[in-house]
């Protein structure tokens, strides 16, 4: 008989207590899931089931054996479920959440593509600075901007996210530009609120040290569009992304502040997903998409940014 069939039934009847529901989950006749039972003692030469009119009790090589039994099932069903997902076509709604500044700027296009590329898709992106709990609101993959706090989540980077330190020449112009990150203390600095480190800014030079500044000013928001419009209008510095920035830069609306002596730290921007023990083919596809979209982003040539010696955070378990 085959062997597997007699796993599986062996497991069936283990997990419902019971022929009858093994054999109807299975497809099996009763008599049919019994054979498979008694084929696997008599091979084994062991009992695995103690059977009363009323119960069915696993032996001590019953319990031993399921065990085993469960992990060589998954395993099979593991290795099947990879294959599928290799050869299979993406379809179906995948719901996407991610920051308002890059979904509008760049993801949008970019989701645009993807569509193109696997017609039988449907997405829904969620644009919302906040922080998205996906199990909670069933969403399949978040696109996330910087330092990731530790979680059950997996995250693949898919990008750099690099930093600009950056004001408008009118500003510069009526207010000096900071020659050390000491200096922005006396300078009308525009807060993002939804950071992490908040009110500091970290910064190094090109040998890596690394220095922290406390800034303050006249604006702060919790959306990043709002503050890179304050600083076009020469109301304060800015510590924005180059995906924000990059063109406005390569325009000399904006003008880098301290580089190149100090930079901002670059950070990283990431997919995360909630973990599986199999990776649906349409949340696959789609990281994998966005991390050859994004793994030389135009931005940084526009603002004349390249990788610089600091700590980068990198993909794994978030």
């Amino acid at each position: 008989m085959d062997r597997f069939v007699s796993l599986k039934a062996f497991v069936a009847v283990v997990n419902t207590g019971s022929f009858a529901a093994a054999a109807a989950k299975l497809g099996l006749s009763r008599a049919m899931t019994t054979k498979h039972i008694q084929t696997l003692e008599e091979t084994l030469g062991a009992r695995l089931l103690n059977r009363t009119t009323r119960r069915l009790a696993l032996t001590e090589a019953g319990r031993a054996f399921h065990a085993r039994s469960e992990r060589i099932l998954a395993d099979l069903e593991e290795a099947e479920a990879a294959v599928g997902d290799a050869t299979a076509i993406p379809k179906g709604l995948l719901r996407v959440a991610a920051p308002m500044s890059f979904g509008v700027l760049h993801l949008g296009t970019a989701i645009a593509d993807f569509m193109c590329a696997c017609p039988e898709m449907a997405v829904e992106l969620l644009l919302n600075d906040r922080t998205v709990d996906l199990i909670e609101e069933g969403v399949d993959v978040a696109v996330r901007i910087g330092r990731l706090a530790d979680s059950s989540l997996i995250a693949k980077r898919i990008a750099p996210a690099r930093i600009a330190l950056c004001a408008a020449p009118e500003y510069l112009a009526r207010h000096g530009t900071p020659a050390t990150p000491e200096d922005l203390v006396k300078h009308a600095c525009l807060e993002y609120t939804l950071a992490a480190r908040g009110q500091e800014w970290a910064f190094v030079d090109a040998e890596g040290r690394s220095k922290t500044v406390r800034v303050a000013g006249p604006l702060k928001a919790n959306n990043g569009e709002v503050l890179m419009a304050a600083a076009l209008a020469g109301r304060g510095i800015a510590y924005l992304p180059t995906f924000m920035t990059g063109a406005h830069l390569a325009a000399g609306r904006l003008v880098r502040v301290l580089a190149p002596a100090w930079q901002p730290e670059d950070i990283a921007i990431f997919a995360v997903y909630p973990p599986t023990r199999h990776l649906s083919a349409k949340v696959r596809r789609f990281v994998d998409f966005l991390g050859e979209r994004f793994a030389a982003p135009a931005w940084d040539a526009e603002a004349e940014i390249t990788a610089r010696p600091t700590k980068r955070a990198a993909g794994g378990r978030k």
